[in-house]
């Protein structure tokens, strides 16, 4: 076991088989060092998180869907290196979060996965990022992140 998943089973996290593509694209594309990673939804083996923040989910709870995308992002990432140590650069981070007209603490809900990426990488897992209020998402869910991450 790498030592990025040692760090993620001493949080209790277990990283799920990657989530496959809803339309025709693909999970990941390596070029060069970089691998860009596909916008991962917060969903999880329960269904995940849908419905729109600021009206029918709180931050609170928006922020944990934050932090499904994130764990699914490191199975992809996992998927397309073959192990998280070879993950040396945690790069930039886009985030997308249905809201409410109102709700503006996008950036807050979006920390749910930018923390994560440094629980698991330390300094590495640090970011670029955006964090974009939008109308609706796919399928419903109420979070979506991409990434970049470099590798060895």
């Amino acid at each position: 076991m790498s030592k990025v998943e040692e760090r993620l089973k001493s949080l209790g996290i277990v990283l799920p088989q990657p989530v496959a593509p809803v339309a025709n694209y693909v999970p990941f594309v390596r070029t060069g060092n970089l691998i860009h990673i596909s916008g991962q939804v917060s969903v999880d083996a329960n269904g995940g998180l849908k419905g729109t923040v600021g009206t029918d989910v709180d931050l609170e709870t928006a922020h944990q869907g934050a932090r499904l995308c994130g764990i699914n992002l490191l199975a992809q990432m996992k998927a397309a290196a073959g192990d998280l140590d070879r993950v040396t650069r945690v790069v930039k981070l886009g985030g997308f979060v249905q809201v409410s007209q109102d709700f503006i603490d996008i950036p807050k809900v979006v920390n749910g996965c930018s923390d994560l990426m440094v629980e698991a990488f330390g300094d590495a897992g640090r970011h670029a990022r955006s964090a974009v209020g939008v109308y609706k998402l796919p399928l419903g869910f109420s979070v979506e992140i991409d990434a970049v991450v470099e590798v060895a």
